[in-house]
């Protein structure tokens, strides 16, 4: 991608603009950023940018490019109806996200090969399966990282003056929206359930945007469980594609038999490989054990053996706040799944366990909650109730759970949760699991899940101190 001397706009200065902006300059760009706050951090980050020759903007974005732009890099975040964006779009320039400038920036290694790129998406499960794939691929001795979504920028990692010959990509839908070219090796839809749709507009369009992972020549990777992720694999790949399922796997998948994962998609015709135990994913919960299922299809399609995939996932440690057991109180099992911010995930998230008290409520961000309820009504021993949408959550268990018992804890303060976990305790039995799942966000009462699940966590270590003294 030559960029000598073109004038580039970069939208954004959060996580992803700034190595964009380096990127660009490095390579003889001439680079302006905007972005409409102008806090300390902004212009901390203005202030080694400039120091580069970039020009920074703050505090106002305007309705439409700076003069002679011909090029514009926006933050994933920023919706297409950006009067900045859609003027430029009017205008004939090309508007990408840093996910495509990465991927016009990947280095070439020793031999004339490209980097490759094995990348994941879905409404749920991305960063603990692309964490998971990078675990198999360091196994297998391989230089990678996890990157993208995940939390390190590609155009920070593109421009390692040490190049990775392979990385392990999660992509959002937003990212997946700016991104043209893109062409991993090959790619995973997890799941589509409803989210973002206000960015969005529709489910239609956001099912589209998740399905631009699959590029021609992409091998994809889908879940049989999943209407979406299936239907995005068929339109993409036909017959070609790659399913992973909780059941036996047929010709062509990855699957589970006799306790084990087991690959009959990339061996010789009529072979299957074990590739690991279920008792090797931790936590074993299903939705876990598909997204190993995942990461284990996309790192085989990269060459990597059996060994490798069960060494990875016994190195595996998963992120917090996603099914972690917060400890034993009286024989009760307190487990903490702030991540469950949509009724998606927190249904994957009842499912694990047999008898649940349910710690539901947030911001709903307008989500129904009727097929959650409905679905996880017979594991319900109890409910309590938080946050400023409990209400919609209470409705839904009267018409679906009406046998269930429900505690609201009202109020909006992040001081609640105390009351929220002896509400708890008094409803469950030993053997029962208190389920921190909200199926909501947190910034109601959090400044993001992980605070609500660090609250929670304090809150259980409490009560078993106070258990073990009385």
């Amino acid at each position: 991608m030559d960029l000598t001397g073109r004038t580039v706009c970069v939208a954004g200065l959060g996580v992803s603009g700034p190595p964009a902006a380096r990127a660009l300059a490095a390579r003889g760009a001439r680079v302006t950023v905007v972005d409409g706050a102008d806090d300390a951090e902004r212009r901390s980050r203005a202030g080694e940018l400039e120091s580069l020759g970039i020009k920074v903007i703050l505090g106002s974005v305007p309705g439409s490019p700076p003069a002679g732009t011909q090029l514009v890099v926006t933050s994933p975040g920023w919706r297409p109806e950006t009067p900045l964006l859609a003027a430029s779009l009017a205008a004939g320039i090309t508007v990408i996200g840093d996910v495509e400038l990465a991927w016009r920036l990947r280095p070439v290694l020793a031999g004339g090969r490209p980097q490759e790129w094995l990348a994941v998406t879905g409404t749920n499960g991305k960063t603990t399966t692309v964490r998971m794939l990078a675990a198999m691929l360091s196994a297998a001795g391989h230089r990678t990282i996890a990157a993208g979504n995940v939390g390190t920028p590609l155009t920070e990692v593109v421009t390692d003056p040490r190049p990775y010959p392979v990385l392990a990509v999660e992509l959002s839908s937003f990212q997946l929206h700016w991104s043209a070219t893109l062409r991993p090796l090959a790619a995973a839809v997890l799941n589509v359930a409803p989210d973002h749709l206000d960015w969005h507009g529709s489910m239609a369009a956001y099912a589209r945007d998740k399905g631009r992972i699959f590029a021609p020549g992409t091998i994809a990777v889908c879940n049989a469980a999943d209407e979406w992720s299936v239907r995005l694999a068929a339109a993409a790949a036909g017959d070609s594609a790659v399913a992973f399922t909780l059941r036996a796997p047929g010709p062509g998948e990855l699957g589970i038999a006799g306790g084990m994962l087991i690959d009959r998609a990339f061996c010789p015709p009529g072979e299957a490989a074990e590739l690991a135990a279920v008792a090797d994913v931790q936590p074993a919960a299903p939705h876990n054990v598909a997204n190993a299922l995942a990461a284990a299809a996309l790192a085989r399609a990269y060459g990597v053996p059996p060994g490798a995939v069960r060494g990875g996932l016994r190195a595996f440690e998963a992120e917090p706040h996603r099914i972690s057991l917060i400890g034993r109180v009286g024989g009760v099992d307190y487990v903490d799944d702030s991540k469950a911010t949509n009724p998606h995930a927190a249904a994957a998230s009842l499912a694990a366990y047999r008898s649940v008290v349910w710690v539901a409520g947030g911001l709903l961000k307008g989500a129904d909650v009727d097929e959650l309820v409905s679905g996880a009504a017979g594991r319900l021993r109890a409910a309590v109730l938080l946050g400023r949408d409990r209400a919609k959550i209470r409705q839904a268990l009267a018409r679906h759970a009406p046998n269930v018992p429900v505690a609201e804890v009202s109020g909006t303060d992040t001081g609640v949760m105390d009351h929220v976990v002896t509400e708890s305790a008094a409803f469950a039995r030993p053997g029962d699991t208190v389920l921190l799942a909200p199926a909501a966000a947190s910034l109601d009462m959090f400044a993001n899940y992980g605070e609500r699940g660090d609250a929670f966590a304090a809150a259980v270590h409490r009560l078993a101190r106070a258990s073990t003294a009385g």
